[in-house]
């Protein structure tokens, strides 16, 4: 059975779009974004495009252009060959390749224990949240 592919949505170079932006499966920014991203997709800023936000937040965001604001990503960041960010990031992992400027801090998040939420019991994974807690303690 083939997993069904997300939705990729793009905002081409030639779009200039102020305002909040949701969306759920996948969105690349090719042209001019001002104001809020939440998602719990994945985002791409190409080339060129510049992106001036108060945050984003989505689970991996992939940065070629210019971002000016906070970026939160829950599984990753990247900022690619001759990317500009200024602002905080916050991410569980992180990529900065060779020729990026950027400018803030950086938080390392966490990772969660390695249990499927959903395929267990909520006692279980209550408890692996707690062993991890505790092993963390003693380092």
């Amino acid at each position: 059975m083939e997993k069904p592919s997300k939705n990729i949505t793009i905002l081409g170079s030639d779009t200039e779009f102020d305002g909040v932006l949701e969306f759920a499966d996948n969105l690349k920014i090719g042209g001019k974004f001002k104001g809020t991203i939440n998602s719990n997709g994945n985002l791409e800023i190409d080339k060129g495009a510049l992106c001036a936000v108060d945050r984003i937040s989505a689970s991996s965001v992939v940065i070629s252009g210019t971002v000016r604001g906070n970026v939160y990503a829950q599984e990753r960041i990247e900022m690619c060959n001759g990317s500009k960010v200024t602002g905080d990031i916050e991410t569980a992992r992180l990529r900065i390749a060779d020729n990026v400027e950027f400018d803030g801090h950086v938080s390392m998040l966490e990772s969660e224990p390695e249990v499927d939420l959903f395929s267990v019991a909520s006692a279980e994974y209550k408890q692996n949240l707690v062993l991890k807690s505790e092993s963390d303690e003693d380092v």
